[in-house]
């Protein structure tokens, strides 16, 4: 009967990987590791659907249970429960990192991960950062953007909210491959413990999401579903080029090439300023015109006078002035 359940999961796996590799593969075409499909949304009408019901659950349970959290448990406390959440993800990062070939951000999660978990009592206390030591937060879904793997399909996972194909296989991979979830299902304790960790994680992670003006975003939106895809897209391909947190993102290594589609600022990037002249452009000549609101350059001395100066007397005849 075991044997059974086992080549029924397998068959379903089976089944679902060709499918996988070919909505990731699909921008081959276009960019690797790019959002492509996921910004044309192909899955939209199903992803509305899930999006309206994990807004349903969440303004029925997680928002209200939210919001008894951060009224029972002052600011500091809060912010310690999320720094020790944010520590334990510095070994899967460490392993991603490692993955892409950035050592030197690879040795900024171990010495996060060393100092916050002794100084900072556990990863209460970001003494890491204080000390100069930056976050360099990576999992494997931008591993695999590195690795040049499309983001496939948009997603909106049931109780999970935005994802895409790619995001949701790294997911799923770190769900057993996580050095600190491998410790946690592994561990002599309680299930009901190992869910009351994962319950506490979801409710931090939902009330650091409420703190930073999440909840307000997606209420000023005409649109909220393709304001928070928007908004998810944008922050995945900064974090893929690690220039997220505005760009304190620990040290930088070799530059990525311009795999992923970045949409498009207002405004546009100034050019850098260059001595040398581009190709076709003649030099300015010496006597050039001055720059507007430069100041104009002395006039030169004449003996003749200027319009409007009294015209100097003549010598008397004596030869004396007057």
């Amino acid at each position: 009967m075991i044997v059974r359940r086992n080549i029924r999961r397998h068959r379903s796996v089976l089944a679902v990987a060709p499918l996988a590799v070919l909505m990731l593969a699909s921008g081959c075409a276009t960019t690797a590791g790019g959002y492509r499909l996921a910004e044309k949304d192909p899955l939209e009408k199903v992803n509305r659907g899930i999006w309206a019901f994990d807004q349903t659950a969440d303004k029925v349970v997680m928002k209200p249970v939210t919001k008894v959290y951060r009224a029972v448990a002052p600011s500091p406390v809060r912010h310690g429960v999320s720094n020790a959440f944010a520590n334990l993800t510095e070994p899967w990062s460490l392993i991603n990192n490692v993955l892409q070939g950035k050592m030197k951000r690879a040795v900024h999660n171990l010495g996060r991960f060393l100092v916050n978990s002794t100084i900072g009592i556990g990863g209460l206390f970001d003494q890491a950062s204080k000390m100069g030591i930056a976050p360099a937060y990576e999992d494997l879904g931008q591993t695999l953007a590195v690795w040049g793997v499309n983001g496939g399909p948009y997603l909106v996972l049931p109780l999970l909210g935005p994802s895409t194909l790619r995001d949701g296989i790294g997911s799923g991979v770190a769900a057993y491959g996580d050095p600190v979830n491998v410790a946690i299902n592994q561990a002599d304790i309680s299930v009901w413990y190992k869910r009351g960790f994962k319950a506490a994680q979801i409710l931090s992670a939902r009330s650091d999401l409420m703190e930073s003006g999440g909840d307000a975003f997606l209420e000023s939106s005409l649109d909220p579903y393709a304001a928070a895809r928007s908004a998810y897209l944008q922050q995945r391909t900064a974090a893929i080029h690690d220039q997220e947190n505005g760009g304190d993102a620990g040290p930088a290594d070799e530059p990525l090439p311009a795999a992923e589609d970045v949409p498009a600022t207002t405004g546009g990037a100034s050019a850098p300023a260059s001595a040398a002249p581009l190709p076709g452009d003649e030099a300015a000549p010496e006597s050039a015109a001055p720059l507007p609101g430069a100041a104009a350059p002395a006039a030169p001395q004449s003996e003749a006078p200027l319009p409007g100066d009294d015209a100097a007397p003549a010598p008397a005849a004596d030869g004396t002035q007057p």
